[in-house]
Parts: C-alpha cells; sequence; structure tokens
C-alpha cells in the first residue's frame, strides 16, 4: 500500500511539474509573440494577470514565509 502512494505521490509531482513548465512556457509565448500567440495563450496570460493582481502583499509575504519554512524544515530534515 505506502508503494502504491509513494507511487502515486511522484506521478502526480510529475503532472505538477509538467503543468507548471507549460505555463511558463505559455507566458514566455506570449512574452515573445504578443497578441499574435493566439486565443489560448492570450487567456492563459490573462488568468496569470488576474490571479497575480489578485493577490495583495499580505498574502505575498504569507506566502514567502511558509515556504521559506518548508525550506528550512527539508534542509534539515533531509
Amino acid at each position: 500500500m505506502l508503494a502504491f502512494l509513494d507511487r502515486a505521490k511522484r506521478i502526480l509531482w510529475a503532472f505538477v511539474e509538467l503543468a507548471f513548465v507549460t505555463i511558463l512556457a505559455l507566458l514566455l509565448l506570449h512574452l515573445l509573440l504578443g497578441n499574435g500567440a493566439g486565443g489560448f495563450v492570450q487567456s492563459v496570460a490573462d488568468n496569470v494577470t488576474g490571479f497575480a493582481n489578485g493577490l495583495q502583499t499580505p498574502s505575498l509575504i504569507g506566502l514567502a514565509i511558509v515556504l521559506a519554512l518548508i525550506y528550512l524544515i527539508r534542509q534539515r530534515m533531509g
């Protein structure tokens, strides 16, 4: 059972990494081609921009603190 959970976790993490790289590639494509990149690329760029504009400064600071704590804990455990 634990082997299955470990395998599922690795597969899901690979999917998350692939999705993140895809979004970054689409944003780069949007930066290079502008509005001529296509409707899908434009909609992804609009969604990322809307999400980034919706975050307020205290939320970003809190997120940075949480990520820093996770990083420090993983460094000490590993």
